[in-house]
């Protein structure tokens, strides 16, 4: 059975669609039985992935042109496994609106080091700002045991 991921931030431009490539890809490489979401507690559906999150990722050969932002949604929230957040405020909103999950629902940061610690916001800065973002977002996802 896949275990069930989901990656939250603002607007699903930036972060969590980057913590979405990465977390995919490295499951293809390494042959792990996961499913990987990414939403925003304020997207807009439909919106493509940020230009520079693109960029920073085709750097690594993960493609997100095709990503499309979709809101979080309680759907999405009930079927999550594992709810990985960026910042503390997503974490906050989420446990305001479904205090149920308090279980599966931690900061990238405090699942990977047990560090409370946001995962800055790259939106409007340029590509180096998204590339130290990925990796950031990269050093955490290697350091999680996801099997």
């Amino acid at each position: 059975m896949n275990k069930k991921v989901l990656f939250v931030c603002t607007g699903n431009t930036c972060r969590s669609p980057m913590a979405e490539g990465l977390l995919r890809d490295m499951a293809n490489k390494k042959g792990l039985s996961l499913e990987v979401k990414s939403a925003g507690t304020f997207a807009m559906d439909g919106v493509g992935a940020a230009e520079n999150a693109i960029l920073a990722l085709k750097e690594l050969d993960i493609n997100i042109s095709d990503h499309k932002a979709q809101s979080l949604s309680r759907g999405l929230v009930e079927e999550a496994d594992l709810i990985l957040t960026m910042s503390r405020s997503h974490k906050e909103s989420l446990l305001l609106k479904y205090p149920h999950i308090k279980d599966k629902v931690y900061l990238l940061n405090e699942y990977a080091f047990g560090e409370v610690r946001d995962i800055q916001d790259p939106f409007g800065r340029d590509e180096y700002n998204y590339k130290l973002v990925r990796d950031e977002i990269l050093k955490a996802l290697e350091n999680i045991k996801w099997d």
